[in-house]
């Protein structure tokens, strides 16, 4: 890619970058590691890659603004405006909308190009690992979500249940399993690399918050007098 079409793309995602666990950092690792990936799919247009990368949370705001939208359908219409408004061709930013229409864990369209593919594994590498518990917390912290949710006995949760909302919920439905779910073998063994972090985080984390509970309202029935 030209430096100037990469800087005139990068100056677009910086301005439409707004969300601290999707921050501008977040773009540049998810890059760095698709480009990576890419070194074993010799296939795949660098060019729609970088682009796609840098454009693939630009609709992330309008999804804080409006939950009910999607930031991968926004910031794809976005990305095709932008791109064709620029001066990049329609088949081009056709490819890079396409690409990043697809890169959403939850969305259900699954990436079809090679360069949809490895969009979609390294932003899902951005969230295994310790930045990806961090990036969770965050991302919880905004929402205003707790660390985890109590059972009807009152006890804590391991997540694996749950329909509320909390840091273990998310664990146990996204982070534990999300190598599982890429496509490219490099991907697949970078996200393996990572995984042990993010386990011992959490099982660290459900023994601290499980044991005040198990010892501590044993003591406070014997504070309390009838």
């Amino acid at each position: 890619m030209k430096r100037e079409a990469f800087l005139k793309i990068e100056a677009y995602m910086r301005a439409c970058m707004q969300d601290s666990a999707h921050d501008t950092e977040h773009i540049y690792r998810v890059l760095y590691l698709a480009l990576e990936i890419a070194q074993t799919e010799k296939r795949a247009d660098r060019d729609v890659l970088i682009a796609a990368c840098l454009l693939h949370d630009i609709g992330r705001q309008a999804q804080f603004e409006n939950p009910a939208l999607c930031h991968a359908a926004v910031g794809a219409e976005m990305a095709f405006a932008f791109l064709v408004k620029n001066g990049f061709s329609e088949p081009f930013a056709a490819h890079v909308r396409a690409a990043v229409a697809t890169h959403r864990f939850r969305k259900g369209s699954p990436p079809v190009s090679i360069e949809a593919k490895i969009l979609y594994d390294a932003d899902k590498i951005d969230v295994c690992g310790a930045v990806g518990v961090a990036r969770t917390l965050l991302y919880q912290g905004q929402m205003a979500e707790p660390l985890y949710t109590l059972l009807p006995d009152s006890t804590v949760s391991d997540g694996e249940a749950d329909t509320a909302p909390s840091f273990f919920q998310e664990y146990k439905r996204k982070l534990q399993g999300i190598g599982e779910r890429l496509f490219t073998q490099k991907g697949r063994e970078i996200a393996a690399q990572r995984q042990g972090a993010a386990e011992a985080f959490y099982n660290s984390l459900l023994r601290e918050v499980r044991e005040p509970y198990e010892c501590g309202r044993r003591l406070l029935v014997d504070e309390i007098e009838p």
